[in-house]
């Protein structure tokens, strides 16, 4: 048990529990207003981030929202995720400004956006290290022609795992938070 409240008030490095990060990072609207902030050089208005997650909840192009659903995002905004936001040291809220702080940077490593159609990376690298292993057990037991060498075998499992990485990496970068014009979870 003391092993698991530790790890509970663990910091990171932004000085926040993990804890606090997860509960931060749990609703879509402080993720938004994140993915805004990350897209912005500078400081930007509290009226615009509300404008731009109503729009996106709605489905709605900027043009096409109603001051009610404006007005529902920016009341929740403003009362609740910013404060909120401010409190946890990710960003500067003050008088309907919003400037993203250096702390924001230390949240992208808890969020690793998985698409519907697509699988955790763990249980894919376990998948190509299950057919790689095969793969090696039948080149040694003398499964495939003669004419192959081994160490062609290794050099095919060792470029799966390369290319393998560089998809990772690259698709890791395009779900960031701020990488793309809406969020990850947009459209999913």
């Amino acid at each position: 048990m003391a092993t698991s409240n530790l790890n509970h008030e663990k910091k990171n490095n932004s000085g926040l529990t993990r804890d606090e990060v997860f509960e931060l990072l749990s609703n879509h609207r402080r993720r938004y207003a994140l993915h805004i902030a990350k897209q912005t050089d500078g400081s930007l208005e509290l009226s615009d981030i509300a404008e731009q997650i109503a729009a996106w909840e709605n489905g709605k192009s900027l043009a096409e929202i109603t001051s009610d659903e404006r007005h529902r995002v920016y009341t929740s905004m403003q009362q609740t995720h910013l404060p909120t936001m401010d409190r946890a040291g990710v960003i500067n809220y003050d008088n309907g400004t919003v400037t993203l702080t250096e702390e924001a940077t230390n949240l992208d490593v808890y969020l690793d956006v998985v698409p519907e159609q697509s699988i955790p990376w763990g249980q894919y690298y376990l998948g190509l290290s299950a057919f790689s292993a095969a793969l090696l057990a039948s080149v040694l037991m003398g499964v495939f022609p003669a004419s192959v060498p081994n160490l062609a075998w290794g050099g095919i499992v060792v470029g799966l795992f390369s290319v393998s990485a560089l998809y990772h990496v690259w698709e890791s970068q395009r779900m960031r938070l701020g990488a793309a014009e809406t969020p990850p979870d947009i459209g999913q």
